[in-house]
């Protein structure tokens, strides 16, 4: 078993020992820890990985002899010469093969391959759990700062209509700015009322990733804050080449696909077989009443036998040559994996760096939107400025608050991608 899949076992087996808590607070470290301990992916692909380390033996390979253990009895009657016989023989055999053109060290060889991509896709599935943790509590985070924004705005405009319902009964305003008052504020009841079912929803999403009950509620205690970092690209391109999950199976796959063509090769060596063992025999007759006649015997036996096909109508070649197609067609598909990550790791990295300068431009915003509104607040109220100017003002500092918080989100996400690419969730080191 590889390195990395005994780090990511002994992990799992570290965090099953804590005990349940009833503490409610949630951190994203404590999350990570449910997730690795419950989710479904991750608990069927280490099932995988037992199965693998299992099959990973000289026995499966064949290079451990078998022994097999025979016991027969027979019975017969002449009716010409009124002859009764019986025999009964015991056996213990044990066949071996010596020699089958390396195919048992191979065998072995693509056995450890196959433990250790499946330990790969371990990590994968670890990888991509971890990061749909990381996303799914941001987005907890995210809904929740969200709620607060519309609240902010459903509580101005209850304000609002407050004060229209007190001028009207002192003769001040018409029924026409009260009704346009209390339209907009049963609007923005209804916004912040389904944005109660959307957290809501946010949260039995993330228990679904950690394995939790979906009705467990958690106090959330994370900031959300991106905590941009700078990267340099050349690095992450290394890392990406070096310590990419996926790209690492495919680069076992392809030993995979050497090794099959070494096998394939094997067939046009002889096998050796040596078969040994001893038969224990006891027969008796009886021949028409007369006394019966018994034999024993107990013979050990020796067997060496070489067998070698010449020729089997091409069969052998054509599987040399399909095997070979799939060595190459797997080297192609590492080349395009590689691109194809490359591709990927410069489209992110792009939106990484944009989404850091978003942020700044959407805080910006946010500032001039929450002074703009204080301002309309006072001119509203003195009358200096109408109802309709006072909403526009309201729907710019919504849409302002609401773009921070999404520019936050947008940049938590681009730096996850970047980590989970660059193999940064799981490393030897």
């Amino acid at each position: 078993m590889n390195k990395q899949l005994s780090y990511i076992i002994l992990f799992i087996f570290i965090i099953s020992e804590f005990p349940a808590s009833a503490q409610k607070d949630l951190t994203l470290s404590l999350a990570l820890e449910k997730a690795l301990q419950n989710n479904y992916g991750i608990i069927l692909s280490t099932a995988d990985t037992e199965i693998a380390a299992i099959n990973n033996s000289w026995g499966t390979a064949g290079r451990i002899p078998t022994v097999g253990f025979d016991a027969s009895s027979s019975n017969s009657y002449d009716l010409l010469d009124n002859t009764a016989s019986n025999r009964l023989s015991l056996a213990l055999g044990m066949d071996w093969i010596l020699f089958d053109g390396f195919r048992v060290d191979i065998t072995k060889d693509k056995l450890e391959d196959l433990e250790t991509l499946s330990g790969g896709r371990l990590a994968v599935v670890v990888e991509n759990t971890i990061e749909d943790v990381i996303l799914y509590y941001q987005n907890v985070l995210l809904q929740q700062e969200r709620l607060k924004v519309l609240e902010k705005v459903m509580t101005l405009s209850e304000d609002r209509y407050n004060y229209e319902m007190k001028r009207y009964e002192l003769g001040g305003s018409v029924t026409y700015n009260v009704l346009q008052a209390k339209t907009l504020y049963l609007s923005d009841k209804a916004s912040f009322m389904n944005q109660e079912v959307v957290v809501r929803n946010a949260i039995r999403n993330l228990n679904f990733v950690l394995g939790e009950d979906p009705v467990v509620s958690w106090k959330f205690t994370e900031p959300f804050d991106p905590a941009a970092e700078e990267y340099v690209l050349s690095d992450l391109l290394a890392k990406m080449l070096s310590n990419n999950q996926t790209l690492q199976n495919q680069y076992v796959n392809l030993m995979l696909q050497q090794k099959e063509v070494a096998i394939q090769k094997s067939d046009y060596y002889p096998t050796v077989r040596l078969g040994a063992g001893i038969e224990n025999s006891y027969s008796r007759m009886q021949q028409d009443g007369g006394d019966p006649t018994t034999t024993s015997g107990l013979s050990p036996y020796g067997n060496l036998s070489l067998s070698f096909d010449i020729y089997d109508a091409g069969n052998r070649a054509s599987d040399i040559q399909i095997a070979r197609i799939n060595e190459e067609m797997a080297q192609v598909e590492i080349e395009q994996m590689e691109h194809s990550l490359t591709n990927l790791l410069l489209n992110v990295y792009d939106y990484y760096t944009v989404r850091i300068a978003l942020l700044e431009v959407a805080v910006e915003s946010l500032e001039a939107a929450e002074l703009n509104l204080q301002i309309a607040d006072e001119k509203f109220k003195t009358g200096a400025i109408n109802s309709f100017n006072y909403r526009d003002i309201q729907l710019i500092y919504l849409n302002a608050a609401l773009g921070r918080l999404q520019a936050v989100y947008n940049l938590i996400d681009s730096k996850t991608v970047l980590t989970r690419l660059t193999g940064g969730f799981i490393s030897d080191e």
